[in-house]
């Protein structure tokens, strides 16, 4: 009897042991397992938040390129093309009644900046208005960095071409810079400038068009392409242009208000010498009148 109760309490003791080796062994993983997972858990989230992240990255890195790759065109350098043109040579252009093709490098809607320079509002010096969302700035360049920024897409990309390509041929340096330059001539750039000038008065203006394309074809040739060249002899815009024209308008105008004046006065005074003059004559004459009789 003691054997069994003996044999019984070993067995009973043993198997305590193995519920409490059981409960240590089963409790021991999960616990074990839920560190090691949660942590297994937070890398794989923390990793799909970085690949997400990476990715958001490389996407706006990605249109970033692109639209640095699709605008590769100085806006100031086209303002400066725009300037010559409108000054330089569409007067003559309006004066002959002629209308560009579009398939002229000069045609206005060819311009890649050409809509937004269009949707620019000048209040006054100190403000510019977006004419997309109405926002003012208080100087043109601020509103360049808003078209870049958030009108980008009102871009003619699909068919306008880098105004500011043709600054070469057009002379844009003489507008941009006050002070002339004084850099060595180029005999080469000199070349390739007068080439690309000239296939634009070919290209803008044929000769096979009529009188007025003639006319404008000679006149583009002598205003632009004459010029590049290193003997010096031929200054870019020989012509002359609008300012020069409107100057010349005022400088006529004051001259008229000047003389006008001067004028009368001179009429004025002849009129009274003469006046004068007469009063003299007929007193004479009456004098003479007078004494006959005696």
């Amino acid at each position: 009897m003691k054997k069994v109760t003996r044999v019984v309490s070993i067995f009973v003791i043993l198997m305590i042991l193995c519920f409490q080796e059981l409960i240590h062994v089963s409790s021991s993983p999960i616990l074990h397992g839920n560190q090691v997972l949660a942590p297994d858990l937070n890398k794989q989230n923390s990793y799909i938040v970085h690949e997400e992240s990476s990715a958001g990255r490389n996407l706006n890195q990605e249109q970033e390129e692109e639209h640095a790759q699709e605008v590769r065109c100085s806006r100031e350098r086209s303002r400066a093309a725009r300037k010559v043109i409108e000054e330089y040579l569409t007067p003559f252009v309006e004066r002959e009644n002629y209308q560009i093709s579009s398939k002229c490098r000069l045609y206005p809607e060819n311009d890649i900046f050409w809509d937004q320079e269009e949707h620019k509002i000048y209040i006054d010096r100190n403000e510019w208005r977006c004419g997309y969302c109405k926002k003012s700035f208080r100087e043109e360049k601020f509103l360049d960095q808003h078209f870049d920024n958030r009108h980008h897409n009102l871009l003619n990309l699909s068919h306008g071409k880098c105004l500011a390509d043709l600054c070469g041929a057009l002379h844009c340096d003489a507008v941009m810079n006050s002070k002339p330059s004084r850099s060595k001539c180029n005999p080469a750039a000199a070349a390739r400038n007068r080439h690309l000038c000239e296939s634009l008065a070919d290209s803008c203006f044929p000769i096979s068009e009529g009188p007025s394309a003639g006319r404008l074809h000679e006149l583009f040739l002598h205003q632009f392409c004459d010029a590049h060249t290193c003997s010096g002899k031929h200054k870019p815009f020989s012509r002359g242009g609008k300012d020069q024209r409107s100057f010349f308008r005022l400088a006529a105008g004051a001259l008229i208000l000047v003389l006008l004046p001067v004028f009368y006065l001179f009429l004025y005074l002849i009129q009274s010498d003469m006046k004068s003059r007469t009063q003299e004559l007929r007193r004479i004459s009456k004098a003479g009148w007078k004494r006959k009789p005696s």
